[in-house]
């Protein structure tokens, strides 16, 4: 039977999306993400089954970049900034992961079947998108206002840490996914170890004398 209506009288498109997303992702775990699940979600929230296909023209990528987002969405509404401002940088970034893992843990096949389909060639750039786009949601989370070469860095290697912790993930059997958790705790202090040997080598170059501004002295006096 449909379910309650989640959506106004009138949805616009992205409104769709955005509904149908989540119920998606609890029917790929069987029929993958395709135009099963699609019809089983939308005759759930009693939409038209042609007008759900066009919030998602681009077929199960598009289906799974609006589940990905829709964890975003949840991740940030249960740690919105201020909250986990009360936290070490440490804990806020394995507080965020260790949060997508128990969104997604209802999903957890579903999930293996979304990475399965971004691992196709073609899709590889797109997945990469998104991977960068959930490190940034993190890291804009905990705060960072880096706009160098760390703001690059620093989504990068959380989208690498992220990456590694979902394969162990989808294989851990232990309970309340300890496994998973020891990885995710082993690989951010390894990440911390090397931003605290960055920092400390970035203060020593600054301090050390350097040659270039000596001699740009001796040819430009008094600047």
């Amino acid at each position: 039977m449909p379910m309650a209506s989640i959506l106004p009288a009138d949805p616009t498109l992205d409104e769709i999306r955005a509904a149908l997303a989540p119920l998606i992702a609890q029917s790929a775990a069987f029929d993958g993400f395709g135009a099963a699940a699609l019809a089983d979600a939308a005759r759930r929230v009693a939409i038209d089954p042609d007008v759900a296909r066009l919030a998602f023209p681009g077929g199960g990528r598009d289906m799974v970049d609006a589940w990905f987002s829709d964890i975003d969405a949840r991740m940030a509404a249960k740690w919105p900034a201020d909250k986990l401002a009360a936290l070490k940088i440490r804990e806020r970034i394995t507080t965020l992961v260790e949060t997508r893992i128990d969104l997604l843990a209802p999903d957890r096949e579903s999930l293996r079947r979304a990475l399965a389909l971004l691992a196709l060639p073609t899709n590889v750039p797109f997945a990469a998108r998104l991977g960068w786009r959930s490190a940034d949601a993190m890291w804009r989370l905990a705060g960072d206002t880096a706009t160098d070469y760390n703001h690059y860095s620093k989504r990068a290697i959380l989208g690498a840490v992220y990456a590694s912790t979902m394969a162990v993930f989808l294989n851990d059997e232990s309970d309340g996914f300890a496994d998973t958790r020891a990885f995710l705790a082993r690989r951010i202090d390894q990440v911390m170890r090397f931003e605290s040997w960055k920092y400390r080598r970035a203060s020593r170059s600054t301090e050390r004398p350097s040659l270039a501004r000596f001699v740009g002295r001796l040819r430009y006096p008094g600047r």
